[in-house]
């Protein structure tokens, strides 16, 4: 295996890295956190802040190509071809120079990408570039409470009237519902058919009379989640993606892209990064944590483990720059990702010690409590995008070949 750079991807770092020292500056850096909540907010779909300043160096990023490399220009990507290597010199200078990123969230990552492959041109120019730019904030209206891992069985109704469709029902765990413009769901619309054929995908305006948003608690304080009540709330007739009753379809293009988005290993690098940084200036005894020979072991040992994850990341890219399907390796990244943020996270717990108690947002906390939030947030993480144990099933069942379980 070859990891060294050609002098091609030597020239195109050099020039990533002059584009950084132009837009972003030494300023710019200094105010930046040691570890990005945002993105661990955004990789569950967490709101993410409307910053001018960001939004601005997003543009030109954008424009230069390094961002959203994947989506056409016409609905505001930076439209370059396939390139894992680009890719991922891109995110090491902007990991580097502490740039904003591409914004991760259920609306960048999950939506904006699906209505690119099954959206209408109009869907496509209203939605798509907004959203890229977090000028438009999307909740994902999926879970019920009778329909969690077993989705296909939601209730949540939708009734054609006239130019409009009326919708009755309820979604919960619904994240930033109280907070999103926007909702795409899944709502059942031919409650006759078999489960997987009923279901259409919707694009709702939250504004919506009839949408009632209760906020649910959580033991990080915030209430991140939510329940959503639909009472006779009535939408336009040209609300959906794809055709009617072909929602599952559809479906099937978001929950790959999130399960790409928190399967991506950039998450836990960004989050390992921020763990070296504390344990550089956490002391005990007159000593940084760096230099305890436990701790020591103990991050490299994590730090193996990120090293996999973004090695079969490049993996994954090359296959899909060449078209060719990933197989067992493209279902490991979310469980596998999922489990090492959680090592990241308790490690950061375990360096902080009784510090890790300080309530997040306190100035004596480190960081002001960004580690604490992000490893209560991991089991969120964990169970978005299908719970630990449903990807354990999906590897066996589709990856190895083992019989399913038993169905009673």
């Amino acid at each position: 295996m070859n990891l060294s750079y050609s002098q091609e991807y030597q020239d195109f770092r050099e020039e990533v890295r002059a584009f950084l020292e132009e837009n972003w500056t030494d300023a710019d850096r200094a105010s930046a956190p040691e570890v990005d909540l945002q993105t661990v907010r955004g990789a569950m779909g967490g709101g993410i802040r409307k910053d001018a300043r960001a939004t601005e160096f997003r543009k030109k990023a954008i424009e230069r190509g390094y961002m959203y490399r994947g989506i056409p220009k016409k609905y505001g990507g930076g439209e370059q071809p396939p390139d894992p290597l680009k890719a991922t010199i891109i995110a090491e200078e902007f990991r580097r120079a502490k740039a904003p990123f591409e914004i991760m969230g259920q609306g960048p990552s999950m939506l904006a990408p699906t209505l690119v492959e099954k959206g209408t041109e109009e869907q496509r120019q209203k939605y798509v570039e907004p959203t890229l730019l977090g000028h438009i904030l999307w909740c994902q209206g999926y879970s019920e409470p009778g329909a969690g891992s077993d989705l296909a069985s939601l209730r949540t109704s939708a009734v054609l009237d006239g130019d409009h469709w009326v919708i009755n029902g309820q979604k919960i765990w619904t994240s930033n519902a109280q907070e999103a413009d926007m909702m795409f769901a899944l709502i059942r619309t031919e409650p006759d058919k078999p489960q997987h054929e009923g279901i259409t995908y919707f694009l709702i305006d939250m504004k919506t009379p009839g949408i009632d948003v209760r906020p649910l608690r959580q033991m990080t304080g915030e209430a991140d989640f939510n329940e959503v009540f639909f009472d006779n709330a009535r939408v336009p007739v040209d609300s959906i993606v794809g055709n009617r009753g072909e929602g599952w379809q559809v479906s099937r293009s978001t929950l790959k892209h999130e399960r790409a988005l928190i399967g991506n290993a950039s998450l836990a690098r960004r989050t390992f990064d921020g763990l070296v940084a504390m344990a550089q200036v956490i002391e005990v005894r007159g000593e940084p944590m760096i230099k305890d020979p436990v701790i020591r072991d103990r991050i490299a040992a994590v730090e193996a483990d990120l090293l996999a994850a973004e090695y079969n990341g490049y993996r994954l890219l090359t296959l899909g720059a060449k078209n060719q399907d990933a197989g067992l390796a493209g279902m490991v990244p979310k469980l596998h990702s999922t489990n090492l943020v959680y090592k990241v996270t308790k490690l950061a717990m375990d360096i902080l010690s009784d510090r890790g108690l300080c309530a997040p947002g306190e100035p004596s906390a480190p960081d002001m409590g960004g580690f604490s939030t992000a490893y209560m947030w991991y089991w969120g993480m964990a169970l978005g995008g299908g719970a630990p144990n449903i990807q354990r099933n999906i590897i066996g069942e589709r990856g190895l070949g083992l019989p399913r379980d038993v169905r009673k």
